[in-house]
């Protein structure tokens, strides 16, 4: 449930269309409902603008399909993010309209359209081609949530005339994502070239001295560009929900 939902429960009320036990059905299960092994947290749209987010992994698929069940009912769009092929197969035999974005392992089910105001476009880039499962988990979050993206992928500084190509694109964007394996170098340089709001996302691409990413988070967390903030190792999700918030 979020304001619009609730402003059109309460003006149903008025008119008489909804009784007062009508009202209280629908609010019975707010703030949150359980069941048992997940509090489904139907008052975060409220809060956040935004409904909950299922993390897939370490879940059944029993489990996000009793959550889901639960947010439809609610009104609400749905994201479910880290998902294996056969979870997401198995959420699209129960949900026909559900989209399946293979590359960002994740699930959107979008039944209304998410009304937000925004300052313009999030840019999405990524280092390498192998950073684009990241980097695409950050763009369909963002999506989801109400904003124009773009993207530019395999743009690392190994070829760095390949970002300098995108510079029209760059000065255009509200806020930039920049999704880099290996030293994550990428970041400092994007911020280096414009005063845009830039979250680092390090990922966990890069040979053995990399540390499975820890390199890439070190590094980004030293630049020296000023106003380059960063997620955590993989955390596409996360840098696409904060981008989002930023454009708002």
């Amino acid at each position: 449930m979020n304001q619009t939902t609730l402003k059109d429960l309460l003006m149903r009320f008025k008119s008489g269309e909804f009784s007062l036990q009508d009202v209280l059905d629908k609010l019975k299960t707010m703030p949150f409902e359980d069941l048992g092994f997940a509090c489904v947290d139907h008052h975060r749209a409220l809060r956040h603008a935004a409904s909950e987010v299922i993390f897939g992994e370490g879940k059944t698929t029993q489990q996000i399909l009793s959550i889901m069940e639960k947010m439809v009912a609610q009104g609400d769009n749905v994201l479910i993010t880290r998902l294996s092929e056969d979870k997401a197969r198995e959420i699209l035999r129960a949900y026909s309209d559900a989209v399946h974005h293979k590359e960002a392992r994740a699930v959107t089910l979008s039944r209304k359209d998410v009304e937000v105001e925004t300052r313009g476009t999030i840019l999405v880039i990524s280092a390498g081609t192998s950073d684009i499962p990241v980097a695409e988990e950050a763009a369909v979050t963002a999506r989801f949530l109400g904003n124009p993206v773009e993207a530019i992928y395999d743009v690392g500084v190994a070829g760095l005339h390949r970002i300098l190509a995108h510079a029209e694109k760059l000065e255009k964007a509200s806020v930039i994502i920049v999704v880099a394996g290996m030293e994550g170098a990428l970041p400092s340089v994007v911020g280096g070239i414009v005063p845009r709001p830039i979250i680092a996302v390090p990922t966990s691409v890069g040979y053995g001295a990399g540390f499975g990413g820890i390199a890439a988070l070190l590094g980004m967390l030293n630049s020296c560009a000023s106003g380059v903030v960063v997620v955590n190792i993989d955390n596409g999700f996360g840098a696409g929900y904060a981008a989002s918030l930023i454009n708002r």
